[in-house]
């Protein structure tokens, strides 16, 4: 990945260029920001331009012996670290890691563990892997100007791999790069974010995203700003609206009924939309509870009669006409709490039937207020 293949954000690609021209390399860096606007693409981009044996004003050269290493992902200096599951390393999924990479630029962790078939079992970085890491990084440089270790989701990591990789943070071996990259800047261990340079990477603005939308889907100026606008800056949001509209539809047709069964206060239905929603895979469940999240936000925004800041499709705009006057500043607190914590329960391999069940009935007060 070079600098070009990262969707604008040219101001931030500019300053990480410069300050390598400068030679300000700070050996921890964080980039962070929302899910979906190009952090990892990024990071890569920035570690391949570090260990250019000849860079350019704007971009690495792209021809020299390390970027060709960079274009498979197999440079001996660059290593990386990332979520996985069933206690491993991210060693063990070296292969799948790379492929998925040079296959997908802007992706989201549902994805990659869907890619290696994680089933319901949730993205770790676990205890083991900061011996692996600080073995690594322990070595000598192979034949790069730096080592480069990459952490995506740093927020994913065991307590105690993060508080083992501290003082590696701190006070890396001689030309080491440390950089992090993350979704939840509120989860990453604040010992681990005080050590880093932290970069807030931005969305992604509208033009060049409508721009990317029309030239990776071929479609039409208003068809791709339609979906730019509602992907909000973030592009793996824009490639799910596009390429999963019937999960997406699913995931609608599911949060109708569970607003419709409490509005109505039919226990039999609210039973059965709890036992749909508790069946599902775990990432399927924690997908549905963030996407009924947003749907409060936006019926809530629908309210203020300010439609330029709402972002919905169609159907869920026709849904909201006469939905949204229920969601009201009464009970929007509320139901993001709840909607939250049921997320949090269900990341904690809580049980589902409960969750779902007990969170059905909240709704049913919460949609009278």
């Amino acid at each position: 990945m070079y600098f070009r293949d990262v969707i604008g954000l040219h101001d931030v690609k500019r300053q990480l260029i410069e300050s390598v021209q400068r030679g300000f390399i700070p050996h921890a860096r964080i980039f962070y920001g929302p899910e979906g606007v190009g952090k990892l693409p990024l990071a890569i981009a920035y570690a391949r331009y570090l260990n250019c044996s000849n860079r350019g004003v704007d971009d690495a050269c792209g021809e020299c012996p390390s970027c060709h290493k960079f274009d498979k992902l197999a440079h001996p200096d660059l290593h990386f670290v990332y979520p996985v599951v069933k206690s491993k390393v991210s060693d063990e999924y070296l292969p799948e890691w790379r492929q998925f990479l040079l296959e997908n630029r802007y992706f989201t962790l549902s994805s990659w563990l869907s890619f290696i078939d994680a089933q319901n079992a949730q993205g770790l970085i676990y205890a083991r892997e900061s011996d692996e890491i600080i073995r690594k990084l322990n070595l000598k440089v192979y034949e790069a100007p730096y080592k480069v270790m990459i952490v995506w989701l740093p927020e994913k990591m065991h307590e105690s791999c993060a508080n083992k990789l501290l003082k590696m943070v701190e006070e890396p071996p001689a030309n080491t790069v440390f950089l992090l990259v993350s979704d939840d800047r509120e989860n990453v261990l604040q010992t681990i974010w005080s050590r880093c340079q932290p970069l807030q990477i931005r969305a992604i603005e509208m033009d060049e995203m409508t721009a990317a939308i029309e030239q990776s889907f071929h479609l039409d100026h208003d068809q791709a700003y339609g979906y730019a606008r509602i992907a909000n800056g973030s592009f793996t949001r824009a490639i799910e609206l596009i390429s999963s509209s019937e999960e997406r539809a699913y995931q609608f047709d599911l949060f109708k009924e569970m607003m419709r069964a409490a509005v109505s206060r039919n226990i039999k239905a609210i039973k059965e939309v709890a036992a749909t929603l508790a069946g599902m895979g775990r990432e399927r469940q924690k997908s549905f509870l963030l996407y009924a999240l947003q749907l409060f936000r936006e019926y809530f925004v629908c309210n203020l009669k300010m439609p330029g800041i709402v972002y919905l499709n169609s159907d869920e705009q026709q849904f909201g006409e006469r939905f949204a006057p229920f969601i009201n500043e009464r009970n929007i607190e509320a139901f993001n709490e709840e909607f939250s914590l049921a997320h949090r329960q269900i990341e904690q391999n809580g049980n589902a039937k409960i969750i779902f069940l007990d969170l059905c009935l909240k709704v049913t007060v919460l949609l009278k207020k």
